[in-house]
């Protein structure tokens, strides 16, 4: 690593974990207000206090970090401009890109921070932070969930689950199937009294199988060897047990693979209702690349802060800070009331102030 890299490295990393440091504290105080009393009340353990304020905080990563960095840039380029440092630097042959690397560099690194974190982290941590504030604290094991529904409109085929265990969805208890043709009308009935998912296949226990013909009128059993096994599979259930966890979960926790999915298992949606989920897909997409567009403008703001008005300066990084925002939430109003398309609403913020932080950066130049 060069030694001006590693210089403006940790010229840059110092008001970085200042700022993230202090947010994060701001956060967890306002929080801890309102949950002292439970904690004080049920005394639980210390990892699980730990957990449930990560868990709570989550979520909000998408808006600090990007904040963070923010004035991490603004404090950095301000202190070299008012030290000269960036002048010597331009004075010895190296250019703003060569100089403001690093700084782009940690931005694109926290930016795969909070994909990874909204995708992998924060949609089940973020649930479980809201079930123990609901538990005061005292986590209970999962219930046993009872006389679960799920219908595949896709494909004709309604579940009716007895029993099920959250920790253990790959085994259910008292299923009953139902086969619909194309045309609405029953065509079979299968009841077991219990399905494993195994190696990507539903095999039914003890099934029993219920014919019916165009009318709804049962018949008999057209395949009567099938009819004594005690054990089969069913290749065409296509169902997986994550699709019945998802029943009774909050559309905020979901991951974005879990709302791909269940886009393309629910496609008999309102229009308005698909461009809705399908905005919130491409909203959660674009949120990490806010890492990096925020610091691009951010470094002409420190540099005009250091060399015209501190005041200038930060005000134009915040007016922009701000004015992203302003336009992400604005083109959202939009898409979910059909006033505007779902991919140029869900990108529009971070395309326009993309480009407003290219001109800013290459004025500066």
């Amino acid at each position: 690593m060069r030694i001006l890299t590693r210089y403006v490295l940790g010229e840059f990393l110092v008001p970085l974990a200042y700022c993230l440091t202090g947010f994060l504290g701001i956060y967890v105080l306002f929080e801890l207000f309102d949950s002292f009393n439970r904690i004080m009340a049920t005394h639980p353990p210390f990892l699980l206090v730990v957990s449930f304020f990560a868990g709570y905080i989550s979520p909000y990563l998408e808006w600090l970090i990007p904040a963070s960095l923010l004035l991490g840039t603004l404090y950095t380029m301000w202190n070299f401009c008012r030290h000269s440092e960036i002048t010597a630097m331009r004075a010895s042959g190296i250019g703003l890109a060569v100089i403001v690397r690093p700084l782009l560099v940690v931005a694109g690194l926290m930016a795969v921070c909070v994909a990874c974190i909204n995708e992998f982290y924060a949609p089940w941590a973020s649930e479980k932070a809201r079930l123990l504030r609901e538990e005061r604290f005292k986590p209970k094991p999962d219930k046993i969930r009872e006389n679960v529904p799920y219908y595949n409109q896709q494909a004709g085929r309604v579940w009716r689950i007895n029993r099920m265990d959250p920790d253990n969805p790959r085994r259910l208890e008292g299923v009953r199937l139902s086969f619909d043709r194309p045309d609405g009308s029953r065509r079979l009935d299968v009841t077991c009294r219990k399905a494993e998912y195994l190696d990507g296949l539903w095999w039914l226990f003890y099934p029993q199988y219920q014919y019916f013909d165009e009318l709804n009128n049962p018949v008999e059993n057209p395949v009567p060897r099938v009819a004594g096994l005690v054990i089969r599979a069913f290749p065409e259930l296509q169902e997986t047990p994550r699709d019945f966890m998802l029943m009774n979960k909050a559309w905020e926790f979901y991951t974005i693979r879990d709302m791909i999915h269940y886009l393309k298992t629910h496609p008999s949606l309102e229009k308005n209702e698909i461009a809705s989920k399908t905005f919130d897909i491409h909203a959660r997409l674009a949120a990490p690349f806010s890492c990096l567009i925020i610091t691009l403008f951010a470094i002409p703001a420190g540099v005009a802060s250091g060399r015209q008005s501190v005041f200038k300066g930060v005000l134009l990084a915040v007016a922009l800070f701000f004015g992203f925002y302003i336009v992400a939430n604005g083109c959202m109003v939009l898409v979910k009331n059909g006033l505007m398309p779902v991919i140029p609403g869900a990108w529009c913020a971070n395309a326009v102030f993309f480009v407003a932080g290219l001109i800013l950066f290459y004025r500066q130049r």
